[in-house]
């Protein structure tokens, strides 16, 4: 297995510390028996451990070794498969390399573990080869990603040459791209140790679609029209959702990253106290082969709040240009985003150039050339939503008539009519009925 690896030149680049170089040090240190076979076993035992670490967050199952190879493939950024993300598998004296590459990966997908095993008197490999996972619930991992390294994964195991494991993975590439950007929908930011910025996924994302929001069909057009201009590479705007709490601005984002990410979309939320990381970002993202929605859930700034000028800079202004991949979505409660006060207001006002430093605060908002309103429902829109719900779940045996009797009861001591309201109404509901 080192003798292998260390053929590798395009995928080299995996980490010293990772599983595969490890158990390769290992195995080199079992043939030239350079280590004792207690120790060895302790070695093994410790590599295992983070492989049933890696296979428990992305939910790998039947062929763990199998599945960790695969991902190694699928999400190493290396100049070959960052090209073949933006323009597929073209021919160049590159592939050559590749195909070099891919014949290493299948042998080691057909690598027999049986004599380290015997020699050791353990079948831990034996074990993890022929793994049958525990059904978790879908939240502690992302059962996107699970999916597609397991589809890579099979398709290897049964390829019949390296030049079939390299349509195999360039087509990937293709169809979806590399590293966590070509298996993840949406990411945070965070710095790491060395103060480098960090893109990491979010697992557990809502599977909610937008027909799944019931009612505001002309908010949804719109923010559906922009995103699938958007995600087709024509002119979109940037997007606001405004208006009252729990009618539905965040789980239109969510479902729209769900209903385009086959299409490419991805979207990173950031906070407020990471605007001035919004230029590194962009740096970042800017290249690749995907469309970018920046989202910034529940938008607002106090008077004294300064990030919305990091904000202001980056949609328009400054002299590099957003690039045509990437566009900022936010949803607030408030119309102008910025809180205003009767002193913003007064004419009293000391300042000589107040109207100008009143007018920059609430220019914001014109920043975003599409912004949506979404308003609280009625009491007849609201008893709408909660029977439509109702009809999703056949354990509610209650008829229209008790269920709205029971919604306006419910929604009197839980903060009033909206939609988000409903949902929790049927929430109580279906647990009073388990």
């Amino acid at each position: 297995m080192y003798k292998q690896i260390s053929k590798l030149v395009m995928y080299r680049d995996l980490g010293e510390d990772s599983i595969l170089y490890k158990l390769a040090e290992i195995i080199h240190d079992f043939d030239f028996n350079a280590d004792e076979k207690e120790h060895l076993v302790t070695r093994i035992y410790e590599q295992i451990r983070r492989l049933l670490e890696i296979a428990t967050s992305y939910g790998f199952d039947k062929n763990l070794w199998h599945d960790y190879l695969a991902f190694l493939l699928i999400t190493n950024e290396n100049p070959f498969s960052l090209t073949c993300e933006k323009k597929g598998a073209s021919n160049g004296s590159v592939n050559k390399f590749a195909v070099n590459d891919m014949q290493i990966f299948k042998n080691l997908f057909e690598y027999d573990f049986s004599s380290l095993e015997k020699e050791l008197n353990i079948d831990c490999f034996t074990t993890v080869t022929n793994y049958t996972s525990i059904r978790k619930k879908e939240q502690m991992y992302n059962r996107n990603v699970s999916e597609k390294v397991r589809e890579i994964s099979d398709k290897i195991a049964t390829s019949q040459s390296a030049e079939e494991v390299f349509d195999i993975v360039t087509d990937f590439y293709e169809r979806f791209g590399v590293g966590m950007f070509g298996l993840n929908k949406a990411f945070r930011i965070r710095h790491d140790r060395d103060d480098e910025l960090e893109f990491v996924p979010i697992n557990n994302t809502d599977k909610v679609m937008l027909s799944d929001l019931i009612g505001y069909e002309i908010q949804k057009k719109k923010l559906r029209d922009n995103t699938e201009a958007f995600v087709s590479g024509k002119k979109a705007n940037n997007c606001l959702l405004f208006g009252d709490s729990g009618t539905g601005k965040s789980t239109s984002i969510k479902a729209i990253i769900n209903e385009y990410y086959d299409r490419g979309l991805r979207m990173i939320e950031i906070y407020k106290h990471q605007f001035k990381d919004l230029s590194p970002i962009i740096s970042e993202i800017k290249n690749r082969n995907y469309k970018f929605i920046i989202y910034m859930d529940d938008l607002s700034f106090e008077e004294f709040e300064i990030e919305y000028k990091y904000l202001k800079a980056v949609i328009e202004g400054g002299l590099e240009s957003r690039p045509d991949n990437v566009l900022i979505y936010a949803t607030s409660n408030r119309r102008h985003l910025i809180k205003e006060t009767w002193k913003d207001r007064s004419d009293m006002e000391a300042e000589l150039h107040h109207s100008d430093t009143m007018q920059e605060k609430l220019s914001l908002v014109n920043r975003f050339g599409v912004t949506i309103s979404f308003s609280k429902p009625n009491q007849k829109e609201y008893f709408e939503i909660v029977t439509e719900l109702a009809k999703r779940y056949p354990e509610i045996k209650l008829s229209d008539e008790e269920l709205c009797q029971k919604a306006n009861v419910w929604e009197l001591s839980h903060g009033g009519i909206s939609g988000r309201t409903a949902q929790q109404f049927i929430n109580y509901l279906l647990g009073a009925a388990e």
